[in-house]
């Protein structure tokens, strides 16, 4: 749909004083679970953004062989033709190590099966391997992109992870805007990504998760456009006592000990705010929510004995 016909639809809305009903649906993905919320648009729309979710899962899941991001674990060094979305992740990877000064990195993956998650919480026959080469950290910034391709140094490995959920949450609203929706909310597994019109005309209203009790909310906050993602420490569990979680110091390359639950990050985008959470676990509390506004963002912190932080700007968002 062209903006203007888009156009011309609201004025009719906006003139009659209603607006189109939300449409919604929720599914399986990338190892959790996916909402979308479409306001306008044509009734296909929908399934065409699950479709184009679907795409994204193929490309960069470390659980599938010929992914994206499988076959440019196992190039060493050789340079991989890979799909242009790809292209844009790896370059959102390396602004995300920037940002954090290295807090955030991806290229973290063989800590994180050192340490026992090798294998897809959603279907254990699916489990990531690396070759003998597989080095950690990584060298993210010798990481080579052109236009169709991608060259790793030897060693480098990389996980999309968490920054390629928000990553996809920032894709496919820009999808569906693209084709005629008004507004629309992607969740994907604690990623959230809203953009356009909200159904009451003003803002998206968001909760925040109560860690110790899953169905309550801690905390709401009212987005017109941005990324609000939130980390926990306390899902992704594994090993023999199920006490070691996901979320890797950089500092020693071990889950990351922390007297933290869970992080929740406000951002112009899912992707920045997914890299901006992971610092929230390995900082001293007051100054990451000091750090997060110059960051442009704005942070709410539940700490493992229930209390919660929030930076000076996060009233913003009530």
């Amino acid at each position: 749909m062209s903006d203007i016909s888009r156009d011309a639809l609201k004025a009719v809305f906006v003139h009659s004083d209603s607006r189109p009903r939300p449409a919604s649906g929720t599914k399986p993905l990338m190892g959790g679970t996916a909402t979308l919320t479409l306001l306008g648009g044509r009734h296909e729309l929908l399934e065409q953004c699950w479709s184009f979710l679907d795409e994204l899962e193929q490309l960069w899941s470390r659980f599938l062989p010929d992914s994206d991001i499988t076959r440019l674990n196992w190039a060493n060094g050789q340079p991989v033709e890979v799909d242009e979305r790809t292209i844009l992740l790896i370059n959102e990877m390396k602004d995300g190590v920037v940002r954090t000064e290295g807090r955030f990195d991806p290229t973290r993956l063989p800590d994180v099966l050192a340490l026992g998650y090798d294998a897809s919480r959603v279907d254990s026959r699916h489990v990531t391997h690396l070759p003998a080469s597989a080095v950690s950290p990584g060298r993210i910034d010798l990481v080579e992109a052109s236009q169709q391709s991608v060259t790793m140094p030897v060693g480098t490995t990389l996980d999309a992870g968490g920054i390629g959920k928000g990553f996809a949450a920032d894709l496919v609203s820009s999808f569906a805007l693209e084709r005629g929706a008004w507004g629309v909310m992607a969740e994907i597994a604690g990623d959230v990504r809203v953009a356009g019109e909200a159904p009451n005309g003003i803002a998206w209203r968001l909760g925040v998760e109560n860690p110790f009790s899953p169905r309550s909310h801690r905390a709401i906050v009212r987005i017109p456009d941005g990324g609000v993602v939130t980390s926990s420490q306390l899902k992704k569990r594994f090993g023999k006592d199920s006490l070691t979680h996901h979320l890797i110091d950089t500092a020693n390359g071990k889950s990351a000990v922390t007297t933290v639950a869970t992080v929740t990050v406000i951002a112009r985008t899912a992707a920045i705010a997914e890299t901006l959470t992971k610092p929230g676990f390995t900082q001293p509390v007051t100054n990451y929510l000091d750090w997060l506004p110059r960051q442009g963002a704005a942070g709410f912190v539940i700490g493992l004995d229930g209390t919660t932080h929030e930076s000076d700007n996060w009233s913003l968002y009530q």
